[in-house]
């Protein structure tokens, strides 16, 4: 067997019974790295010797049989996280160079838990994007086919998983972040609820709507990364305090009877959204009647406002970030033009080299729309409908256990192809953007291929902290389907 196939379950198991070594599970996916992310550029930072000495750690602890969930498993990192003494860019000019001194939450648990991490994954800079075409460092190809994104923004980390180059990855998830690369590379990705993973030591974009979650293989994979990353954190003020379930249970016990009795509502109001590829539509369809075979009840719920939530996402994350984005003015750190005669010089100067195209584009919308006379016509306004959507959300929940959607209107598509049109480019996260407006988890799963043999996810939402139900849904989606061929073959 080739140890970089091994999924988080698998390499768990090999690693407890000391048939494998951490250190060698280690070189094997820095090995392929170095062979095949030339082509693929998943990767925005590689520390191989770093890497390899936390490996000979865990190899250690697993000898004396003090292991973590995670001890001696290699996971990857959107370049979004702090990590200590590693740099964290977020693919952006303005801090190319910066080192933070300390770990965001999510990557201490990691830590704690044993994993190694391998390296930083490539995304749209400061998260702004569905392609990870806007990148200031590189663009990142779709291991499937390099011609195609492998969507955006945590398109490095979907890339790595699917590339077979680590066991898991995580990623973030402000408006489809996780969920569409996910399903345009053929892998498994969950957005938590809101407050459900620590946002503390993540560079915020829109603090509202960002989220931390995993990008793994297999939805069983999934539930592990979510047992380490999730729970509440005192230093985030946006954490939820309420208790942490074993994700994994849901699991233990499944058969082909456990999906009986659930309902999977289908918004009306999706499908007669325009643009929708035909394959997307065909496997779709298909997916809804795999659900039906294991016992799914489906039913055709509304969600009435969902033709505002496009629009009214476009007002509050750009405003989010506006206000966010705002520290960055060569002052405390990251990057300063020196060329400058005087201050207001040096912010102009710094910001317009520093941002790339999306993020200054991004921050005047959300200035334009925080300034006066404009507040209440654009971000009061696209709040109160932000709180029809939550009361949408919740009113659908009352009569299903979950919904069920497509990811993205279309499968990956070619890189170029629609980064001259942000228009288009923002209404590829069509399906996605409602879960983060209400704040519910969501979840991609490999749902089968397009004509041209690209990967198309499905989508399923559930209620607030109910993701266990998406676990138990995926995981019995996934089994029913058992995809032949997982993986691209780079």
């Amino acid at each position: 067997m080739d140890l970089y196939t091994l999924t988080i379950k698998q390499a768990r198991q090999l690693l407890d019974n000391k048939e494998i070594s951490s250190k060698e599970l280690t070189s094997a996916l820095l090995n392929r790295i170095e062979e095949h992310d030339d082509g693929i550029k998943a990767f925005i930072s590689i520390d191989r010797d770093l890497a390899l000495s936390e490996a000979k750690k865990a190899d250690e602890q697993i000898q004396a049989d003090k292991a973590g969930l995670l001890t001696g498993i290699p996971i990857a990192l959107k370049d979004l996280l702090c990590t200590k003494g590693m740099k964290t860019t977020c693919a952006s000019q303005i801090l190319a160079d910066f080192v933070p001194q300390y770990d965001a939450t999510a990557v201490s648990k990691l830590k704690e838990s044993g994993a190694v991490i391998i390296g930083k994954t490539n995304m749209d800079e400061f998260a702004m994007g569905s392609s990870t075409e806007n990148s200031s460092f590189q663009i990142t190809a779709n291991p499937w086919d390099n011609d195609y994104v492998p969507g955006g923004s945590s398109g490095g980390s979907a890339a790595a998983v699917a590339a077979q180059f680590c066991c898991g990855a995580i990623g973030t998830d402000t408006g489809g972040s996780i969920r569409q690369p996910a399903s345009h590379c053929g892998v498994v990705g969950l957005k938590p609820t809101y407050g459900r993973v620590s946002r503390f030591g993540l560079v915020s974009y829109a603090s509202s709507l960002d989220q931390i979650g995993p990008i793994t293989r297999t939805v069983e994979d999934t539930a592990l990364l979510m047992n380490v990353i999730s729970g509440y954190d005192k230093s985030d003020s946006t954490s939820a305090d309420v208790g942490t379930p074993d994700f994994t249970k849901a699991l233990d016990l499944f058969d082909k009877e456990s999906l009986k009795g659930m309902t999977a509502g289908i918004p009306k109001e999706y499908l007669s959204v325009e643009g929708i590829d035909p394959d997307v539509e065909k496997i779709f369809n298909e997916s809804k009647i795999i659900l039906e075979d294991l016992g799914v009840e489906l039913k055709e719920i509304c969600l009435p406002h969902s033709e505002y939530v496009v629009a009214a996402y476009y007002i509050i994350a750009p405003c989010e970030a506006s206000s966010n984005l705002a520290r960055y003015d060569g002052v405390k750190y990251g990057f300063r033009d020196t060329g400058s005669q005087d201050l207001i010089e040096m912010y102009k100067k710094t910001k317009s080299k520093g941002f790339g195209q999306e993020v200054q584009r991004r921050i005047i919308i959300g200035t334009y729309s925080l300034s006066a006379g404009y507040y209440d016509a654009y971000y009061g306004r696209a709040s109160q409908v932000r709180t029809l959507i939550m009361d949408d959300f919740s009113k659908a929940f009352e009569n299903c256990d979950f919904i069920l959607s497509p990811v993205a209107p279309t499968p990956a598509f070619k890189i170029g192809e629609n980064i001259d049109d942000p228009l288009t480019m923002y209404l590829s996260d069509i399906f996605t953007l409602s879960a983060n407006m209400a704040g519910v988890p969501g979840i991609s799963v490999p749902a089968g291929y397009s004509s041209s043999g690209l990967p198309i996810g499905i989508q399923m939402m559930a209620n607030r902290f109910d993701e266990l139900t998406l676990i138990k849904a995926g995981y019995g989606f996934e089994q029913a389907l058992c995809l032949e061929s997982k993986f691209p073959k780079i």
